[in-house]
């Protein structure tokens, strides 16, 4: 995780310093608001993902550019590459707000809305609990289901929250609740 918060604020300090509007949004954020509720919860995770507006990616590429990061666009995922590979795994995957990541996605990605939080002495700008809720079920990935399983477990996933879900974002809470 100490890793993955350097590279994040490496990107993340940089944009803000600039204005430009981004969250941290995948299995970092999840990991982040799951150990603020119940640390024993945290699940580590291996990237690092922000949620951006289409408008800025340009401003982002040459922000990340200063700042040591490659821009990649491979497969149809835009991404920041840092270091000595180009691997995606390794790399910052960017996501747009109001754009679906893939046609069949149920609802496209939600506004940003970035809450500021603390984070090991580190300010980190992150999408609100039930925007990555949704986003989670949205998706519906195995991994998915895992980081709505542990957001469940340590009681973030509210009854307002549910409540705003639709119908077919409800049945997947219900069939991920209904597995163990």
């Amino acid at each position: 995780m100490f890793h993955l918060m350097g590279v994040l604020q490496r990107i993340s300090v940089p944009l803000e310093n600039a204005g430009v509007p981004h969250e941290l949004i995948g299995g970092l954020a999840v990991l982040i608001h799951v150990e603020r509720a119940n640390a024993e919860y945290g699940r580590t995770t291996k990237d690092v993902d922000l949620m951006i507006q289409r408008c800025d990616l340009q401003r982002v590429i040459g922000i990340a550019e200063q700042h040591g990061f490659r821009f990649r666009h491979v497969a149809g995922v835009d991404m920041l590459c840092y270091g000595e590979t180009n691997k995606a795994k390794d790399a910052v995957h960017l996501l747009f707000s109001g754009e679906k990541v893939k046609p069949n996605q149920i609802e496209p990605n939600p506004p940003l809305a970035p809450q500021n939080v603390q984070v090991r002495g580190q300010n980190v700008s992150i999408i609100p609990v039930a925007d990555l809720i949704r986003m989670k079920l949205t998706t519906n990935r195995l991994v998915d289901q895992v980081h709505v399983k542990d957001m469940e477990e340590v009681g973030l996933i509210t009854p307002e929250i549910e409540q705003s879900l639709t119908p077919e974002l409800s049945q997947r809470l219900q069939a991920i609740r209904e597995r163990d």
